[in-house]
């Protein structure tokens, strides 16, 4: 199976510029670019995808450059809806450094910053040196400015397709980079750059998007769809992302697969065949959680994440420490417990609203302290019921959690 062939059994070429492109990927040896730009100092499970991308041309034998968008992150580009919100220059620096760092640890690619060659461009000569290039009716026809007609966008993101250009057609100067690859969302600009190198050198270039990934409700993975799953284990712990990966839905693990991982169309095609016969086995699930942790943090943190998900499920809590139960619990849950009366707690962590439907909950054997049924409305915690001393475990039913902080 070529390279292209693989790529397109993974789902990952949506649009390409040229047929030629199938014939030059076959053959090796391109040199081509990805970008991002700096809106935050992690990658998210959005990224992870065209990474990969990358990562499977370079052992194509292609050269892959990351460009992190300090010139463009400094003016961001037109969302579908609304306005971006500019980040102030130290947020901006900041997140260079955590993606320059990440890229490294994780690809080992080289990264250039787009800021270096565009501050010295001052106005007159960007207007004269490439703006004369783009026609206007042509920059309108690009889906993302045509969304935004009616709401009305800014000239500066309006400008964000000629700065892209403008990065495209340096690579091709300084680096010999001829292939731009992108998700779908950056088509236009792809083709803007392709066309500005046509324009100015009179040689050809070329590009090709993936399909955007999306989680179960059809949203981009992203961070200003607010379900970011981040890199970064600081930020995303590899127990959440565990979490996230292994309850995937059905219709989607195999997508996944093919996407964020490096198995073979074999091992793909059995974890499918799995999937359809015995469900209940989730193998197709778990392989794409121990894929992808492994891959971005190790098989320590993987192995980690495995244990964790298992106290969760034998609800065997007693030997977990402070930060563990952080890891476990979404911060959102843990609440101060100022009281050790067990109807007066179910009432402070929020599993019940008043002190009638709290003692129907206990009486009724819906409560479990740190795994543990409780049905007596009189009961009163010990210290040896605070989980390294500090916190205490509400459960409500069959998947409602709550957390207690002593202080």
């Amino acid at each position: 199976m070529t390279i292209f062939e693989e790529l397109k059994w993974r789902g990952l070429i949506k649009d390409i510029s040229n047929p030629d492109l199938e014939e030059k990927l076959n053959k090796g040896g391109l040199t081509f670019y990805i970008g991002t730009d700096p809106t935050a100092d992690s990658m998210h499970l959005g990224h992870l995808s065209s990474f990969l991308i990358s990562v499977r041309l370079k052992k194509a034998g292609h050269n892959p450059i990351l460009l992190v968008g300090g010139a463009t992150g400094r003016i961001g580009d037109p969302r579908p809806t609304t306005e971006r919100e500019m980040k102030t220059i130290e947020e901006i620096e900041k997140n260079i450094k955590g993606l320059t760092k990440q890229a490294n640890d994780l690809f080992g690619f080289k990264v250039v910053n787009n800021y270096d060659w565009s501050k010295d461009i001052n106005f007159i000569d960007f207007l004269r040196d490439y703006g004369k290039y783009f026609n206007v009716n042509y920059m309108l026809d690009k889906d993302i400015i045509r969304r935004r007609l009616e709401t009305g966008i800014t000239y500066t993101e309006f400008s964000y397709m000629i700065m892209q250009a403008l990065d495209f057609l340096h690579l091709y100067e300084t680096e010999n980079c001829t292939l731009q690859v992108a998700g779908s969302d950056q088509w236009g600009n792809i083709t803007a750059g392709i066309d500005l190198i046509r324009k100015k050198t009179g040689k050809e270039a070329y590009g090709f998007t993936m399909p955007l990934v999306t989680d179960k409700a059809g949203n981009k993975f992203g961070k200003s769809e607010g379900n970011a799953l981040w890199l970064d284990k600081t930020k995303t712990s590899s127990y959440k992302l565990y979490q996230y990966l292994i309850n995937s839905e059905d219709d989607s693990v195999i997508n996944y697969l093919k996407v964020f991982t490096f198995l073979s169309v074999e091992e793909i095609e059995t974890l499918e065949k799995s999937n359809q016969e015995h469900p209940e086995e989730r193998k197709a699930h778990k392989a794409l959680a121990r894929e992808v942790i492994t891959f971005l943090h190790g098989e320590e943190e993987y192995t980690k994440a495995v244990n964790l998900s298992e106290v969760l499920f034998t609800e065997n809590f007693k030997d977990l420490t402070s930060a563990e139960i952080k890891e476990i619990f979404d911060e959102k849950l843990i609440v101060p417990a100022q009281t050790t009366n067990l109807v007066d707690l179910v009432i402070e962590v929020g599993a019940a609203k008043s002190k009638r439907e709290a003692r129907e909950f206990i009486t009724g054997n819906a409560i479990k302290i740190n795994g543990e049924k409780i049905n007596d409305v009189d009961y009163i915690l010990k210290d040896t019921d605070f989980i390294d001393n500090t916190y205490v475990i509400v459960k409500r039913g069959k998947k409602n959690y709550y957390v207690g902080k002593r202080s």
